[in-house]
């Protein structure tokens, strides 16, 4: 029962007010990495973590579908992320082997910036995504060359399955 009770906490709060809260904690670390072991030791450690819970995550919704999500599982689960209007983007393709997006608009972005965390948003965010897919499914592979959180107008999203070679 108390797994039940997990996977709807976790679906019933938006991704930006989880982000948020994490953020919030993470600031406060990373201020006292800074202080003590200079501001790219911080940033490599605070990365470190980011990844490696990205890829829980993954692993954690991986779970929940049962079998090996494809691209058109990962876009529907893509709405935890979207929720309250947090993000908006263009589809270029869609399809199980093949999703390309071009994102928009980054509540994330500008959540950050606020916090006064834009210089390290990317890690705290963007960082996840690719590390994502390495949990959820290890077939998923993406390429972005640019982030609305590193002052791009957009964020390009183009994400393939590889095959088992």
């Amino acid at each position: 029962m108390p797994n039940n009770k997990k996977a709807i906490d976790a679906a019933s709060i938006p991704m930006l007010e989880k982000r948020r809260i994490e953020a919030a904690i993470i600031k406060n670390i990373y201020d006292v990495l800074v202080e003590r072991h200079g501001q790219s030791e911080a940033e490599a450690i605070v990365s470190e973590a980011v990844i490696q819970s990205a890829i829980d995550q993954g692993k954690y919704f991986r779970d929940q579908h049962g079998k090996d999500p494809d691209l058109l599982d990962y876009s529907k689960l893509m709405e935890l992320w979207e929720m309250d209007g947090a993000l908006e983007k263009r589809y270029l393709h869609k399809s199980p082997e093949r999703l390309e997006y071009d994102m928009t608009y980054c509540a994330y972005a500008e959540m950050y910036k606020e916090m006064g965390l834009a210089d390290i948003g990317h890690l705290l965010s963007c960082n996840r995504d690719g590390s994502f897919c390495i949990g959820y499914n290890p077939k998923m592979k993406m390429n972005r060359t640019q982030t609305i959180m590193q002052g791009a107008d957009y964020c390009d999203f183009r994400y393939k399955m590889e095959d088992d070679e």
